[in-house]
């Protein structure tokens, strides 16, 4: 058990996702007790065991799919003779076991300290998100304008981001003061696997965006990943309205009803597209 939580004690400080996998209940023969407890991360790397054999197999596989869902699942296991005979393991019972998520507090990374970006942060840090905005005016990213525990970074933008290593976990929300900015910032961030990227624009000026960053070499793949325009549609119209747009979609994507890779989204429930060459000049 120690070693249990020293290694999800670790996960968590290094921003990473997991899940607990836990026996419930046992009847019969079983290869572990209930309580038994193991770890998976994304990478199917494990620590414990459930009792080793097939069905820990399969319960790792079904712990891959609880952490890219962010949903816990239960799972029963008859350990008949066929399984005995395939793992080796002498068993006849039952058991049923708990696989639940294991996350870090999301870091959310909010580029530009104008109106929306702050409104955005200061919402976002209300329902659990490890808040973080950079802007290189200190007029906006100041702790008068942003209470803690928003955390405050005041540097150029594209220079931070070139130099700072961004959790695969992330989310990063683009709300710069203007085109060449959110060009910038998104050329820092294309091809880097985080959890999500949004870009606040219209369609046009998101074309047009995307356009001259695959005219640069990116790989429209990449962009294909950026949820844009940000937000759920729910005619917003001022900053604090855009900002709950945008932090709605971000939890929405956070507890895994909404793809993280916004070329998965169904057209129907957001207004965001799957950007190709062909729609910027439409």
């Amino acid at each position: 058990m120690i070693e249990i939580v020293a290694a999800l004690a670790d996960i968590l400080a290094h921003g990473r996702r997991a899940a607990l996998v836990t026996i419930v209940r046992a009847n019969g023969s079983t290869p572990q007790r209930v309580g038994a407890k193991m770890i998976v991360e994304e990478d199917g790397t494990t620590r414990g065991t459930i009792g080793g054999g097939c069905y820990e197999n399969d319960a790792v596989q079904k712990a891959r799919a609880v952490i890219a869902a962010g949903r816990p699942q239960l799972a029963h296991y008859d350990l008949n003779d066929e399984d005995a005979g395939e793992s080796g393991l002498i068993c006849g019972g039952q058991m049923d076991v708990f696989i639940e998520p294991v996350v870090p507090q999301p870091a959310l990374y909010v580029l530009g300290a104008g109106h929306v970006g702050r409104e955005v942060a200061r919402l976002s840090a209300t329902v659990g998100f490890d808040v973080h905005v950079v802007d290189d005016r200190s007029k906006f990213a100041s702790r008068d304008l942003l209470p803690e525990p928003i955390k405050i970074v005041v540097e150029d933008i594209p220079a931070w981001l070139g130099g700072a290593a961004l959790p695969s976990s992330a989310f990063v929300v683009v709300v710069t003061r203007g085109h060449r900015h959110d060009l910038d910032a998104l050329r820092a961030l294309a091809g880097r696997g985080l959890r999500y990227i949004g870009l606040i624009g219209s369609r046009a000026k998101v074309a047009r965006l995307f356009d001259q960053l695959v005219a640069e070499g990116i790989a429209p793949d990449a962009l294909a990943r950026v949820h844009a325009p940000i937000g759920l549609d729910i005619g917003a119209v001022t900053p604090a309205e855009i900002a709950v747009s945008i932090v709605a979609e971000l939890v929405a994507v956070r507890s895994g009803k909404l793809a993280a890779d916004a070329a998965d989204r169904s057209a129907a429930a957001v207004p965001s597209m799957k950007w190709t060459p062909e729609l910027a000049r439409r």
